[in-house]
């Protein structure tokens, strides 16, 4: 029998449950800021070698890929997540489902791609999504072992297979820019990415299962699998109207500029935020009954996330210019005003999309299909506005701002009496990284107006580090209890 200390690390115990929380988050976001690193170090070197127009063509395919992933059944195996007891027969219908979607997908990707190629105006989009319909029989090896994986709250396999299945994206990536593929390298790299995923999620999960194609009693995982379907189709009206709407108003340069300037504006949101999400997921799921923990949690989640989006989002506005001329080249520079733009809205997004998990994980997935459903309306409603109003790439980039506050305020009023949250517990959590950023972001601003600080990157040196000093000192005059948290879960205390 253990006592004292050793009690407390036990997993039944809070203690032992909360440090386990704590080693799961280290381990995924962690491993994702380290395949980020490695894609990141490979994407600006190849954005560099390609043109606007080649990331305009894939984002048009990607329209298309994102629509046809809702019914990849990522919703299906989610429910392996969330329910309170795992059946090995469920495992083995969930693999069945997952295997014949997405080989109907596949095929239907393939006959459907000259339909997609005349909507866009462009012939090679038919070849692209064709190669593309690959990725979809990937998908089972990856969603099966990743709930699995995540039901255990062991991200530290999964970590170790997303690094690896990002050095091989990035290889690919650099191997086919540096051979003068065009295109053709945005396709093969994420091809590559998740066939490594597919075989090494598997291995780690052994997870290898004979699939069943007899789905009796599978009544609540087809609910909360269909609600959570539903609630993807409308995130894909939302986040994908822009495209829809851009790529037949807009010719592929200038889809590339925006798209691009959109992927940099979102890479916390994108690419942070959603592996915090998929540890708070199965957390909240752990103590769903417990409406108290999943509020206290969840403030503290937006705290530290506020506390790390707010800086970036506002700084990388503040300095798209140098920013832009000096990673990414000249020929990027019509990017500097969409970069702008979209940045200054995406301190919102984040805090508009940690409400989901928790709701969702208490149960109430139909909060997930408002919530979409707001951003259905709300955000194509904006993009057309834009697009007939000003017109071009700045009119989708000025939708974020004002779609996407609208957005996180909707959300909110929809979640937080689901989670035990009222406004203001939350404005006293985003308000002290919200406002330490506003601020640096105004400083930065000015310096760099009212001095010359010379050549792109060595004002974009001199702006990085006065906007750092600001930050820091403010957020520890004014925020040294959320920094505190942050750093005693870096030290799983």
């Amino acid at each position: 029998m253990q006592t004292g200390q050793g009690s407390d690390e036990s997993e039944g115990t809070p203690a032992g449950f909360a440090r386990r929380v704590m080693t799961a988050v280290l381990w995924r976001s962690g491993s994702q800021f380290a395949a980020q690193m490695v894609m990141w170090s490979a994407t600006f070197f190849v954005i560099r070698l390609l043109q606007p127009a080649d990331y305009g063509l894939f984002a048009m395919t990607q329209s298309i890929l994102v629509l046809l992933n809702l019914l990849c059944g990522y919703g299906f195996a989610s429910a392996l997540i969330q329910a309170k007891e795992l059946d090995p027969h469920k495992v083995r219908q969930v693999f069945g489902l997952l295997l014949l979607l997405n080989g109907t997908i596949a095929l239907a990707q393939l006959i459907a791609a000259p339909l997609a190629a005349v909507y866009f105006r462009q012939p090679m989009v038919t070849h692209m999504l064709r190669v593309q319909a690959l990725i979809y029989l990937a998908t089972p090896f990856i969603a099966l072992p990743s709930a699995l994986l995540a039901r255990r709250m062991d991200f530290r396999r999964e970590a170790q297979v997303n690094f690896a299945g990002a050095i091989a994206g990035a290889l690919t990536a650099l191997t086919c820019a540096l051979c003068g593929a065009g295109v053709w390298t945005l396709v093969a790299a994420p091809i590559a990415l998740f066939w490594t995923r597919a075989i090494g999620m598997t291995i780690a999960a052994r997870a290898l299962v004979w699939p069943s194609f007899r789905f009796g009693g599978m009544g609540g995982t087809w609910a909360f699998g269909g609600a959570m379907i539903l609630s993807q189709f409308l995130w894909f009206v939302q986040t994908q109207a822009d495209v829809a709407i851009g790529g037949r108003a807009l010719v592929p340069h200038d889809l590339g500029l925006y798209t691009t300037s959109l992927f940099l504006a979102q890479i916390v949101t994108s690419k942070f935020i959603p592996p915090l999400n998929d540890v708070a997921f199965s957390a909240y799921a752990r103590i769903q009954n417990d409406r108290a923990a999943v509020a206290y949690g969840f403030l503290k989640a937006a705290r530290i996330v506020m506390l790390i989006a707010a800086p970036f989002c506002l700084g990388l506005a503040a300095t798209a210019e140098p920013m832009i001329l000096t990673v990414l080249g000249a020929k990027w520079a019509g990017a500097v005003p969409l970069v702008r733009i979209v940045a200054l809205a995406m301190p919102a997004l984040a805090m508009q999309i940690l409400f989901s998990p928790a709701a969702t994980a208490l149960g109430q997935p139909g909060v997930q299909v408002k919530v979409s459903a707001c951003g259905a309306v709300i955000m194509p409603v904006a993009f057309l506005i834009g697009i007939l109003t000003q017109g071009g790439a700045i009119g989708l980039a000025s939708a974020w701002a004002v779609g996407a506050p609208l957005l996180m305020l909707a959300t909110a009023m929809l979640a937080m009496p689901v989670i035990g949250v009222n406004a203001r517990g939350l404005i006293r959590a985003v308000v002290p990284g919200l406002g330490a950023g506003i601020v640096m972001a105004v400083v930065v601003a000015m310096l760099d107006r009212t001095f010359d600080l010379g050549a792109p990157a060595v004002r974009l040196a001199m702006l990085v580090a006065v906007g750092g000093t600001v930050y820091a000192a403010l957020v520890l005059l004014f925020a040294r209890a959320t920094v505190v948290d942050a750093v005693r879960m870096v030290l799983r205390r």
